[in-house]
């Protein structure tokens, strides 16, 4: 069985699209075969809920009279760069407050934004002879910039470790509180759900690919940072932090409802971000991949206690142990929490399915894929010499 992503999106238009979210096709593959599913069915949709740290925003603000050549720019008092252009700046997501305590930064900024509310933007120059005005103290919104879009060098991880600590001491960290002696486990993903575990060799998914983000429709606009290949597999899933994706979108078409901006106690600012990625069922494999559940995607665990890039693997442990709130580790029950939300990643799968059935969102094939082979380097101190 082979069909194209211009076959599906024929279906689509003429409302004949038979659309699973990544978790109702699970049972279905069981129930019919694998054979039988991929000939029934077009779209297999995805979602996932949580902190993506590497996300922010461009901002330009037109010009003012007289104009000004933006040098240093706050949002709310949220450092911003501006070294582009005149008025274009980016905000980042974990970016903190001037005098802040790691309680309101970048994220919230962007969050305020996309619910419609004013910010105050605050900039500074040198003048020049072109941009003559030295500073401005004003309002922005959506309604008064003249373009506002998420750019995420870091979205959808494809797997990602769960944390513990071995300490005397509580840790916090971006996995949350940990608690001493191996008290807790957390995990961030959606498992089953999860966009880039539903096409683990990125068939169907590269440059261009049309997405859900932030509630609106976005795109990816590249590999994200950190991406890479050489992880180890288990039923042709990675069991670690693998494949992500950059990506892009208006910020006018989002919702406060996926855009949320979070607090992490001890840690700083991250933003919540809502992404769905719809895979095209172009062949038996694609479906096949779509099908794996909780009980077949593992997260390793790893001691944050250790301060190490090279901390190994403690065990692995499959996302349908992590998501039913107790493991056994060292013989000892420990609690585990999710920090990424399955009822949202569900809510966005939906949401997705029901935008392709209605005609609304059609389907891209990517104009060129994301790498089949890719490792990660790390930073070392080195002498100009070893560095080339």
């Amino acid at each position: 069985m082979k069909r194209t992503v211009a076959e599906i999106n024929q279906k689509i238009k003429d409302g004949d699209v038979v659309v699973m979210t990544a978790e109702e096709v699970i049972s279905y593959v069981q129930s019919e075969g694998v054979e039988r599913a991929a000939k029934e069915v077009d779209v297999v949709t995805t979602g996932t809920f949580g902190a993506m740290c590497s996300s922010g925003a461009f901002l330009n603000f037109g010009h003012s009279e007289p104009p000004i050549r933006m040098q240093k720019v706050t949002l709310n008092d949220v450092p911003a760069y501006g070294g582009i252009a005149a008025v274009d700046a980016y905000i980042g997501a974990t970016e903190l407050k001037l005098g802040d305590h790691k309680e309101y930064g970048g994220a919230h900024v962007i969050e305020e934004l996309v619910s419609g509310r004013p910010v105050r933007l605050k900039a500074t120059s040198d003048g020049t002879d072109c941009y003559p005005r030295k500073d401005i103290d004003t309002y922005v919104s959506l309604n008064t910039v003249n373009q506002a879009y998420l750019f995420n060098p870091r979205n959808a991880y494809q797997n990602y470790a769960a944390g513990t600590n071995s300490s005397e001491r509580t840790l916090y960290t971006y996995m949350g509180k940990l608690l001493p002696n191996y008290g807790n486990i957390t995990y961030s993903s959606a498992g089953q759900l999860s966009p880039l575990l539903n096409d683990p060799t990125m068939r169907t998914i590269g440059i261009g690919t049309r997405i859900f983000l932030g509630g609106g429709v976005g795109y990816v606009a590249w590999e994200g940072t950190q991406f890479r290949t050489n992880v180890e597999t288990k039923f042709g899933a990675p069991m670690g932090g693998a494949r992500n994706l950059a990506t892009i979108g208006d910020m006018r078409c989002m919702s406060p409802e996926f855009v949320r901006a979070l607090n992490l106690p001890g840690y700083g600012v991250s933003l919540a971000l809502g992404v769905g990625v719809p895979i095209p069922i172009l062949d038996e494999e694609v479906l096949k991949a779509t099908a794996i559940s909780d009980e077949q995607l593992f997260s390793p665990l790893i001691d944050y206690s250790i301060q190490s890039r090279n901390r190994k693997p403690i065990k692995h442990f499959s996302y349908a142990e992590l998501r039913s709130g107790r493991v056994e580790l060292f013989g000892k029950e420990v609690r585990t929490s999710s920090l990424s939300s399955y009822l949202k990643a569900r809510q966005i799968a939906e949401t997705l399915a029901e935008r392709i059935e209605s005609g609304e969102f059609l389907l891209t094939e990517p104009v060129a894929p994301l790498p089949a082979d890719r490792g990660v380097g790390t930073l070392e101190v080195r002498s100009k010499e070893e560095a080339v």
